[in-house]
């Protein structure tokens, strides 16, 4: 399981560095101020939890039904988050605008807080 988190985290880290590329080259003179923002936020996100999947694939022992909820979280929640900012922002700048992705990003948003709170308890429990 190990090698799963470490082949999706390089996907998500190989991905967001094309997006960025996409996005600050060929989406800068297609968007507005707020829509380039907004696809930043995605890319950002993207990338700072392609890290964490890295690292996680790195350190945690997977075969955890704990540590493979917390994998399978971040990998949901990252693509519910960036992906439906990217359909969104894309959508919006053809004016036929996703409606039904607005309700991904904040789902996907509340994955991501399960996750860092799934680590949280993770951490905490090899205290005790």
């Amino acid at each position: 399981m190990n090698e799963i988190a470490l082949v999706v985290a390089a996907f998500l880290g190989a991905t967001a560095v094309i997006f960025g590329a996409f996005g600050a080259h060929l989406l800068k003179k297609k968007l507005t101020t707020d829509q380039l923002y907004s696809f930043e936020t995605g890319v950002k996100y993207q990338m700072y939890h392609a890290l964490v999947l890295l690292i996680l694939g790195f350190q945690l022992h997977l075969e955890s039904p704990l540590n493979t909820s917390i994998f399978l979280a971040f990998i949901i929640g990252t693509l519910l988050f960036s992906f439906s900012i990217y359909g969104l922002v894309l959508s919006d700048a053809k004016n036929k605008k996703l409606r039904f992705l607005g309700p991904v990003t904040p789902l996907g948003g509340l994955f991501l807080v399960m996750d860092w709170s799934l680590l949280l308890y993770e951490f905490i429990s090899t205290l005790a």
